[in-house]
């Protein structure tokens, strides 16, 4: 089974080598991982999926939490959650198949953001399954080339997997001091 686990980790040199040693250490192998920013300045959100059963999603969480760049790991795999990839595909086809290939296209709510006299680059941003979809049907046509991205997931309604409350002072001073989410330069770095 695929889990899907987002951590938010703070936005640091080296944090995604640590996470993935940690991955590599524990013979965890990573299906899918996503990296980027989020609302909060200094904070990214990693987004991974893992094969496995329900053992091997909790160790990743207890591992991941093991690591002082990460502050929250959510499980999003038994959630309500908004799950989404993108993926760019060049497709080979005649212009007498073009027509066919772009109700295709839209079938799926792609879109065609190239075109040639013998393909089309088609961009999609769905859930997993509906790109593996697209693509079954694409491949008589002869995919070319295709690019896609990791797994993004956010859970639906009002719940979050955000940390947004304020740390207390104590914590905030102990984070400060050992260089922890620093507010300017990062205690490591040269001039």
């Amino acid at each position: 089974m695929q889990h899907t686990v987002t951590a938010l980790v703070e936005d640091r040199p080296g944090v995604l080598n640590r996470v993935a040693s940690l991955f590599r250490r524990r013979g965890f192998n990573i299906d899918s991982l996503a990296v980027g920013s989020t609302e909060e300045n200094g904070i990214s959100r990693m987004t991974f999926v893992v094969e496995g059963g329900e053992n091997i999603v909790e160790q990743v969480e207890k591992q991941l939490y093991k690591l002082i760049d990460v502050v929250k790991v959510s499980d999003l795999t038994d959630e309500d959650a908004i799950m989404r990839e993108l993926a760019l595909i060049k497709v080979r086809c005649r212009a007498d198949q073009r027509r066919e290939v772009l109700d295709l296209v839209e079938i799926f709510r792609a879109q065609a953001v190239d075109v040639t006299q013998n393909g089309l680059v088609v961009q999609l941003v769905a859930h997993p399954d509906t790109v593996d979809g697209m693509l079954e049907n694409l491949r008589p046509y002869g995919i070319r080339e295709m690019v896609r991205t990791g797994r993004i997931a956010m859970a639906r309604g009002a719940r979050t997997t955000a940390v947004h409350e304020q740390e207390p002072e104590a914590v905030a001073r102990f984070h400060q001091e050992s260089g922890r989410r620093p507010e300017g330069d990062l205690p490591y770095v040269s001039k």
